[in-house]
């Protein structure tokens, strides 16, 4: 029998010096020409409604608010809010280099198929493969220029699109949001899994709806039931966590589109671990 009857074709697993061996293929799509992206940052979580959008926002903000040049790729798109959250309203339009990326008022760069649709509300009805080769065009054909940060919002779970963009784009590392109920830090527990198995490092989890605080008293209420952000980060050994709060200026400020402008600290101690997390810029 020829060996090549017997072959696996997972070359990365055989000891064989055969004459069918093939080394190891990179699946990371080539960057835009014009594209010039220092660390990208998936923002993941295992179930949705969770607030990975708002996650995201925060945190492109606070990297651009400390002078680093910071864009947002929206690679959930089938549920695209992120340039409702920045007030923009504006189509993305293209030239002979590729398409442009929209730009907030404070200067984030940012990709969502919403900027391409003729209307905000326009679903978008597409089967796994075209989801995901949208979200590599949105790597390959976007002229994202100079870029630090790039944070990458993507859908919920661990299916086609979060592994789409594991091995298409390389990710220095994840940020995983996650909500105070016990039955969610199960659905925690496999995103990080999905990111040890592809070797990508989990830079912090966030919990999001961690309480509500009394605006007389300042008294925390934890309404949605006990946190369980650091139960969760030691038994993953991750080093960073944040919570956000149950806080109605925060969804004022995302339905009128100023999320850029909103001040808070609650991510201002993850913002600062992502630098050395990342291997700094």
């Amino acid at each position: 029998m020829r060996e090549s009857e017997n072959c696996s074709h997972n070359c990365g697993e055989c000891g064989s010096d055969c004459a069918e061996r093939k080394a190891p293929q990179s699946l990371l799509e080539e960057p835009n020409a014009a594209s010039h992206v220092k660390k990208v940052i998936g923002i993941v979580s295992g179930k949705g409604g969770v607030g990975k959008s708002l996650v995201t926002s925060l945190l492109a903000s606070a990297m651009q608010k400390k002078g680093y040049r910071c864009a947002i790729l929206d690679a959930d798109i089938t549920g695209p809010s992120i340039p409702r959250m920045f007030g923009i309203r504006k189509k993305a339009v293209s030239d002979e280099k590729g398409i442009l990326p929209a730009e907030t008022k404070d200067g984030v760069k940012i990709m969502s198929v919403n900027l391409l649709l003729e209307h905000d509300t326009d679903p978008v009805i597409w089967r796994g493969p075209l989801i995901a080769g949208m979200v590599k065009q949105f790597w390959s054909d976007v002229c994202w220029g100079d870029v630090d940060y790039m944070f990458v919002d993507m859908p919920p779970g661990t299916g086609d699109v979060p592994l789409t963009v594991f091995q298409s784009l390389p990710v220095d590392g994840i940020v995983v949001v996650t909500s105070p109920q016990e039955l969610v830090g199960m659905i925690v527990g496999k995103a990080v899994k999905m990111a040890e198995m592809l070797q990508i490092p989990v830079l912090g989890i966030v919990e999001n709806m961690a309480y509500f605080e009394c605006p007389s008293c300042h008294e925390k209420h934890f309404i949605f039931g006990d946190s369980h952000v650091k139960q969760s980060a030691e038994e993953y050994g991750i080093g960073m966590t944040a919570q956000i709060p149950v806080d109605s200026g925060l969804a004022a400020a995302c339905d009128r589109g100023s999320i850029a402008d909103f001040e808070a600290d609650w991510l201002a101690e993850l913002a600062e671990g992502i630098e050395p997390g990342c291997g700094g810029t």
